[in-house]
């Protein structure tokens, strides 16, 4: 495989030198190196969803499929956001919740944004921001201009429920109704609307109907959201397009070598998220939209944790396996255990969280009591007497063990997720020090 088996830079930087002969590799390359486009293009394209309008689902629950790993500890509004020819004013309420702001491209690449992250209880006044694309020589009305690298981008906005142990709810939900662009404030919708199963819909497009998402991702790599590509893609592109033409007419060989190679892509994608372990075998990047020239890593974070924050904002680790390597599994009757040391949870300005997802769309586990998460916020958390925290994991509630301290699973193989949002500056998570304690059997 000529792309994406090597964890060197090089290796990872989208291969345009093949002269277009090899079907197999050329495809493997094409895939590796667009893979965040189709997922883009379908949520902002296929979809659709509104630009330059905020919306969010009313809760988050198991229907929720539209983004890979939501979780539950945050209130979003989101938008795709086009600025062609025109300002955006986006208007930010002042409120005491705290709330994070992210900008990124259609490949996930964070960018900075002239609109601030706060925390909580910081007073803030109402502020509107006039968001303009390059080039723009138009008339700008809001009290801050935000420059923006190019004309399309998507702007996500999660406001913290919880803050200092406090419950911000209410303040979130007003700041979230409040939060305007153009003057319509964010459409909460149900969150059935937001149930289009993106990620399990490219698994499965990949390995039954390899040619229609290969269809599909060229016309997303052609699509006028898609950032300008640089020589080595436009190279790749234009080998790929000439060996797959529109799709009609390949022979069986053909269809059968391109079939091949998106999913050998898809098996490295997989592949390079799971086997990117410590030693207590959660994954976990530092590079999250940051890539660079590692595109493989760019798939395989669309694949398991789109939208995530970089690491100055927010850790991500993801764990798949316990701590002797086993696959964990809701058929343990049992289930796990989780038990940070005394004195040595993850340290953060904000909060952190572990989240329970099924394997396929990593979404959240559907449970009798409607329980997600458990986090530094939940109430009634309680500690040992040694000082350490413990989280059970399993189907059904052990005894003995408060319903705080307890995270549902399924009867089926299951991830974890611990976020650590509010990375304080020069912690050991910052540091990329910081290892979670391993999972362990019960």
């Amino acid at each position: 495989m000529a792309l994406p088996v090597s964890a060197s830079d090089a290796a990872q930087e989208p291969n345009g030198n093949n002269g277009g002969k090899d079907i197999v590799s050329t495809t493997e390359n094409y895939v590796t190196a667009f893979y965040p486009i189709w997922f883009t293009h379908f949520q902002t394209q296929v979809l659709p969803v509104p630009a330059n309008e905020f919306i969010g689902p009313e809760k988050i629950s198991p229907v929720y499929q539209a983004v890979v790993a939501i979780n539950d500890d945050t209130l979003y509004a989101s938008t795709p956001i086009d600025v062609r020819g025109h300002e955006v004013v986006v208007d930010v309420p002042a409120t005491s919740a705290g709330y994070s702001v992210l900008l990124l491209d259609a490949w996930g690449n964070v960018h900075p944004v002239g609109i601030p992250s706060k925390g909580a209880n910081v007073p803030t006044p109402d502020t509107t921001y006039s968001l303009i694309g390059p080039g723009y020589t138009g008339p700008i009305t809001g009290e801050v201009t935000v420059p923006l690298p190019m004309d399309q981008m998507i702007l996500i906005f999660r406001v913290d429920k919880y803050s200092g142990g406090m419950n911000m709810t209410t303040e979130a939900t007003t700041f979230r109704h409040d939060l305007a662009i153009d003057g319509v404030g964010t459409a909460v919708k149900p969150v059935a609307e937001f149930g289009a199963p993106v990620k399990t819909l490219a698994d499965l497009l990949i390995r039954t109907a390899p040619i229609d998402f290969l269809t599909q991702l060229q016309t997303a790599v052609a699509s006028d959201w898609t950032p300008a590509l640089t020589q080595q893609e436009a190279k790749l592109s234009d080998d790929f397009d000439a060996l797959f033409g529109d799709g009609m007419g390949l022979t069986a060989s053909e269809r059968q070598q391109f079939a091949d190679g998106a999913k050998s892509a898809h098996d490295a994608i997989i592949n390079n998220y799971l086997d990117n372990r410590g030693a207590t075998n959660w994954t976990h990047f530092t590079n999250i939209g940051l890539w660079k020239k590692k595109v493989l890593d760019r798939a395989s974070i669309t694949e398991f944790c789109q939208y995530c924050n970089t690491k100055e904002t927010a850790a991500y680790y993801h764990a798949f396996y316990d701590g002797s390597g086993a696959a964990l599994t809701g058929s343990r009757p049992d289930g796990y255990v989780l038990t940070f040391p005394p004195g040595a949870t993850p340290e953060a300005s904000r909060f952190w969280s572990l989240t329970a997802y099924t394997p396929d769309a990593i979404q959240p586990i559907p449970n009798p009591i409607d329980k997600y998460l458990v986090a530094s916020y939940t109430e009634g958390l309680q500690t040992n007497a040694d000082g350490s925290i413990s989280i059970y994991i399993s189907r059904t509630q052990p005894d003995g063990v408060a319903t705080a301290n307890w995270l549902p699973v399924g009867d089926r193989e299951f991830n974890l997720m611990l976020r650590v949002y509010g990375v304080v500056p020069k912690s050991n998570i910052a540091k990329d020090k910081y290892i979670p304690p391993a999972i362990m059997p019960r």
